[in-house]
């Protein structure tokens, strides 16, 4: 069955740095359009970034310039390294994967992890 789990969250300063990690099993991680998603408390969940099969990268346009998603089909590992940190990103960041492509609409995507905590304060 298909399994995600995160890793790498903490507390971090304004201005620094964390990279989460998920790793994922059960699947064929290589031809799954996989993404990370957040919510802070009292708001809907959102979509931070996702990359496709062919590896395509689609940001918010909160994070853009400031995280990279990548990932490493030979570990089955998906990644996002955060840089520039601020308090507004502040959440459970959750791992998601999908057959399809469905960009950051988080409703879409079908498989979830448990979430890892980033709080920057």
């Amino acid at each position: 069955h298909v399994q995600l789990v995160e890793s790498g969250g903490d507390l971090a300063q304004p201005g620094g740095a964390l990279r989460l990690s998920c790793a994922a099993s059960g699947f064929t991680f290589s031809s799954y359009c996989m993404g990370w998603f957040r919510q802070a408390p009292g708001k809907e969940r959102e979509g931070v970034a996702v990359i496709d099969s062919n590896g395509d990268t689609t940001y918010a346009d909160s994070v853009k310039g400031r995280f990279t998603i990548s990932k490493d089909s030979g570990k089955n590992t998906l990644y996002l390294q955060m840089n520039s940190l601020k308090p507004e990103d502040t959440a459970m960041y959750y791992c998601a994967a999908d057959e399809y492509n469905h960009g950051l609409a988080w409703r879409q995507y079908q498989h979830w992890g448990q979430g890892t905590q980033v709080t920057v304060s």
